[in-house]
């Protein structure tokens, strides 16, 4: 139970980290890790297929596709205006949160007790043999084609010859 409370609260401050910095690229790497705590909190939950689709497709793809699109965009701040004013913001997260535990932990305490922890390897490279393959040649197949779109590899053109 207490290393579900330090990745809960690992993911928390990932997910702060993700809003609060300035550069777009670095929120991106705040969001995989808030990602991968998910997915490892997933596991210890006692669902390893969710945890490694979440692991493959949330930090991986997802973070490759990011940063893809942020260097294609670019990185410049807009100015975002305000919706709701602070302290009610900070009133409905706090609210979220008191609810979310609420909701969740008299259902962990009794479920992780009851729960046999899997064999990781076994359920990966066992069990989920054929989605972890076809995961794998989709992101490998994802990130070579992103590597294709940003190379410079393009062929000169030959100077056209001028007609007098």
């Amino acid at each position: 139970m207490m290393w579900h409370v330090l990745i809960v609260v690992g993911m928390v401050v990932c997910a702060i980290q993700a809003i609060r910095v300035q550069r777009l690229l670095i929120s991106a790497l705040w969001l995989a890790g808030c990602s991968a705590l998910v997915a490892l909190l997933v596991y210890l939950l006692g669902a390893p297929e969710i945890a490694v689709i979440e692991l493959s497709v949330g930090a991986g793809l997802v973070t490759v596709l990011f940063v893809f699109a942020i260097n294609i965009a670019g990185e410049e701040s807009l100015v975002v205006q305000k919706f709701i004013p602070a302290p009610l913001a900070w009133l409905l997260v706090a609210l979220s949160v008191f609810l979310l535990g609420w909701l969740t932990l008299p259902g962990l305490s009794a479920a992780a007790g009851s729960l046999a922890q899997p064999d990781f390897t076994r359920v990966l490279w066992v069990d989920r043999q054929m989605d972890m393959m076809l995961q794998t040649v989709l992101i490998f197949s994802g990130t070579l084609g992103m590597i294709g779109l940003l190379s410079d590899s393009k062929k000169p053109h030959p100077p056209k010859e001028k007609s007098a």
